[in-house]
C-alpha cells in the first residue's frame, strides 16, 4: 500500500496574506498538488489613475506595511524617470540609507519571528521565549532599532512621508547621522548573536534542491538593493525599463495573483537570488557568515533564502555606515525641490526585502497618472513555489502527512511571501 495524503491548509500561518496548500495522494499516487492564492484584489493600479504625480508614492506605499519604504522609493523613482527629474547625490544617498533600514527591519522580523519557530519546532515566537529568551530579546532589540532608523529618515516607522519626486522633504542633521552611526556599530554583535541562535538549529533546515532561474538587480559598485539593471543566473540582462518583458505576467485559475516567468517555467526573486547574482559585491563579513552556514553562490535550495537574508544583515550595516561617513564628509545641505509636470512614461526597479519590485507609470501633460503597472516580488515567486511543491512532494511522500505538511509550510515561509501585496485587478473565470 502506498501513502495517502489529504493536506488542505487554509490559510498558512506566519506569512503576510492568505495562501492555501492543497495536496492529495492515494496509494502513493499523487492526484493534486497546488499552491493557491485566494486573496482579494487590491486595485492599486486603478486607484492611482487620475491622481497627481505628487500623490503616487503616498498611495502605493499602502500596498505593503512591511515594504512601504520600497514601494515609496520605487514609485518615486518611476515618477522621476517619467518626468525627466534628476536628483542630487545627497538625495540618492539618504534614500539608500532609508531603504537599508527597511531591509534590516524586515529580515530580522522574518528570520526571528516567522522562521525561527520552525527551526526550534514550535508554533510561534511566543513559546520560543521560554526556550531562548535572550535570543528573542536580541531580535526584538534589533527590530526596534531598525524601526527607529526608518522613523528618523522616513518621518515615521512605516509609510514614509519624507520621500517626494525630486528629493526629500527634509534631511537628517549631521548630529543625527553621527548618533545613527554609533547605533549601527552597537548592533553588529546583536546580528551575530542572532546568527549564532539560527546556526544552533540550522540542521533543521530541510535539504532540497531544484535548479531554477534567479532574478535580481545588479549594481557594479554596490551589493544591489536599490538600482541599475536586471540580471539572472542564466546569464541574461535587461534594463529595468524592460521589466514587463522579463516578468511576462500571466493568470492561472488557482490564484488571484499573477504569476511570472522569464526563460524557464518560473523564476525566483529574494535574498537568495540577490546572493547568487551579487555574491562578489558582498561585504567580507557577510561572505564569512555565508561560509559558516555552508551557503554558496549557486545554491538552489529555497529553504536557504532565510539564511541568505541573515547573511545580508552585515552587508546592510557595513554599507549603511559607509553612506553615513560619506554624508558626514561632504556635509548635509538643505535642498529646494522644484518639479515641472509634463507628459511622460517611466519605470523603476528596487529590491524589496523579499525580492525585486517594479513600478511603471504614465502621465499626461498636467502630471496626472493615466496608466500604472506594478509587479510585486511574491507575484514573481508564485510559479516557483508551485514547481517546488511538484518536485518535493514525491521526494518526501513516504515521510507521512504531518511531515509533508510541515515541510510545505516551511517552504512557503522561506520565500518570505507578501501574498496580499501580490494580487492584481483580474478578469478571471474560475472553473
Amino acid at each position: 500500500m502506498g501513502t495517502d495524503l489529504n493536506i488542505n491548509v487554509k490559510h498558512i500561518t506566519r506569512v503576510e496574506g492568505h495562501g492555501n496548500i492543497a495536496v492529495n495522494a492515494k496509494n502513493g499516487k499523487i492526484e493534486k498538488i497546488q499552491w493557491q492564492v485566494p486573496e482579494a484584489p487590491r486595485f492599486f493600479e486603478a486607484m492611482v489613475r487620475g491622481r497627481s504625480y505628487q500623490d503616487i508614492q503616498t498611495i502605493v506605499s499602502r500596498i505593503c506595511g512591511i515594504c512601504s519604504i520600497s514601494h515609496s522609493l520605487v514609485a518615486t523613482k518611476a515618477v522621476e524617470n517619467a518626468l525627466g527629474i534628476e536628483v542630487s547625490q545627497q538625495t540618492n544617498l539618504v534614500r539608500r540609507l532609508l531603504h537599508y533600514s527597511e531591509q534590516l527591519q524586515s529580515h530580522v522580523l522574518h528570520v526571528g519571528y516567522l522562521i525561527a519557530p520552525d527551526l526550534f519546532g514550535v508554533k510561534s515566537v511566543v513559546p520560543l521565549v521560554g526556550m531562548a529568551k535572550d535570543a528573542v530579546l536580541t531580535i526584538v532589540k534589533a527590530h526596534r532599532i531598525a524601526n527607529q532608523w526608518s522613523e528618523l529618515l522616513g518621518g515615521r516607522i512605516t509609510h514614509p512621508v519624507t520621500i517626494i519626486p525630486g528629493g526629500m522633504t527634509r534631511f537628517p542633521t549631521e548630529q543625527q547621522l553621527r548618533e545613527l552611526l554609533e547605533t549601527l556599530k552597537s548592533i553588529i554583535p546583536d546580528v551575530y548573536a542572532i546568527a549564532d541562535v539560527v546556526y544552533s538549529v540550522a540542521g533543521n533546515v530541510p535539504a532540497f534542491d531544484r535548479p531554477t532561474e534567479y532574478v535580481s538587480l545588479y549594481e557594479p559598485d554596490y551589493y544591489a538593493f536599490y538600482d541599475k539593471e536586471i540580471v539572472s543566473t542564466d546569464g541574461f540582462r535587461a534594463p529595468v525599463s524592460d521589466w514587463e518583458k522579463v516578468a511576462n505576467e500571466y493568470v492561472v485559475d488557482q490564484s488571484t495573483a499573477k504569476w511570472a516567468k522569464w526563460h524557464r517555467s518560473s523564476y525566483a526573486v529574494g535574498a537568495l537570488a540577490r546572493f547568487n547574482n551579487n555574491y562578489d559585491q558582498l561585504a567580507d563579513a557577510s561572505k564569512k557568515l555565508a561560509a559558516r552556514f555552508g551557503l554558496k553562490k549557486g545554491c538552489c535550495n529555497p529553504y536557504m533564502n532565510s539564511v541568505a537574508q541573515l547573511v545580508e544583515c552585515p552587508e546592510i550595516i557595513v554599507s549603511s555606515m559607509a553612506i553615513i561617513e560619506k554624508l558626514l564628509s561632504k556635509g548635509v545641505v538643505e535642498e529646494k525641490v522644484k518639479v515641472t509636470p509634463k507628459a511622460g512614461k517611466g519605470a523603476a526597479g528596487i529590491e524589496a526585502p523579499r525580492g525585486v519590485l517594479f513600478h511603471s507609470y504614465e502621465f499626461d501633460k498636467n502630471g496626472n497618472c493615466v496608466a500604472a503597472n506594478q509587479c510585486i516580488p511574491t507575484n514573481q515567486n508564485h510559479a516557483n513555489i508551485q514547481l517546488d511543491f511538484e518536485k518535493i512532494v514525491p521526494e518526501i511522500i513516504n515521510e507521512g502527512q504531518d511531515a509533508v505538511r510541515l515541510k510545505l509550510e516551511m517552504l512557503v515561509r522561506a520565500y518570505d511571501p507578501c501574498i496580499s501585496c501580490s494580487t492584481h485587478m483580474l478578469d478571471v473565470k474560475f472553473v
